[in-house]
């Protein structure tokens, strides 16, 4: 069986800041005899950029582009069944690119790929409109500033720290993670921008409706609290706003609810798949005050 790969360079970047992946030994493969290039990487590498082999794991051949500062991430099928962009994930979840990247890197004490994105420190931008604004030198700050843009509204105190999550109207898991939360809300430690969706016609009309209504923070709560009518499916409100939402999960490849997106005290972007185990951790990380 092929393992899972997933079309979504930010988790890549988020795994590497989180966690380190030792490689096995058994991951250690010889790669002086390179595969044929892809026709489609020949062409990107036609257009200026790098395309470098990370070898062959798992049955695929993976290959790394790299043009603006920006790295794509492809695998080959085999018996020439076609070619994934993607990051490659074993059996047990771990991201077996992240192994690839790191081996490249230490064949040639790190200066064969010039400069990954995923490497570039995080340079700040000041002028006289805005401030503490990041230049998108990382896939993850791609995926902030997309999230930023969608359609979301706001659930606590204006000034706090802040999280964005992606919400079904109907989904247990967000019901649950916000009445967790909603001491730390309505307390003034935090705030949580929710971002609309559905996944089903009725909550996909509940979601345009709350991005509609005039209060939808209310709305929320009182759909929170049981009433059956706080939170109608109305299906001749325009459901725009929700489709883009949509389309910022479905580009990023973010395949559950609630899904979390924050930049934690140290700056850097983080995501949360489903409810947050630990709400004071994620409060913590966020800076919120006690």
């Amino acid at each position: 069986m092929i393992p899972k790969i997933v079309t979504n360079y930010a988790i890549l970047i988020f795994m590497a800041i989180v966690c380190v992946i030792s490689a096995p030994a058994s991951f250690a493969q010889d790669d002086t005899i390179l595969p044929t290039l892809p026709e489609p990487l020949q062409n990107l590498a036609n257009q200026g950029a790098q395309v470098r082999f990370l070898g062959k794991d798992h049955g695929v051949e993976g290959w790394i582009a790299i043009k603006g500062g920006q790295e794509q991430y492809f695998y080959v099928l085999p018996n020439d069944g076609g070619f994934i962009s993607g990051i490659l994930f074993d059996a047990k979840g771990q991201a077996v690119t992240i192994k690839q990247v790191d081996r490249l890197r230490s064949q040639s004490g790190g200066k064969l790929l010039d400069m990954l994105a995923a490497d570039k420190p995080l340079s700040k931008v000041t002028d006289a409109t805005e401030t503490n604004k990041y230049e998108f030198k990382t896939p993850s700050e791609q995926l902030f500033s997309d999230v930023e843009n969608s359609n979301w509204f706001s659930v606590g105190q204006a000034g706090t720290p802040v999280f964005y999550s992606f919400i079904d109207p109907q989904c247990p898991h967000c019901h649950e993670m916000m009445k967790g939360i909603r001491e730390h809300i309505e307390a003034g430690r935090i705030q949580v921008r929710l971002i609309p969706i559905g996944l089903k016609e009725e909550s996909r009309a509940q979601a345009a409706f709350l991005l509609a209504t005039p209060a939808p923070d209310k709305v929320w709560w009182k759909h929170m609290d049981g009433d059956k009518n706080a939170l109608p499916a109305k299906r001749e409100i325009n459901q725009q706003g929700v489709q883009k939402n949509l389309s910022v999960m479905q580009s990023w490849k973010l395949d559950a609810t609630p899904f979390l997106v924050y930049r934690g005290k140290d700056k850097k972007v983080k995501m949360i798949r489903g409810k947050p185990k630990d709400i004071e951790a994620l409060i913590a990380d966020l800076g919120a005050r006690n």
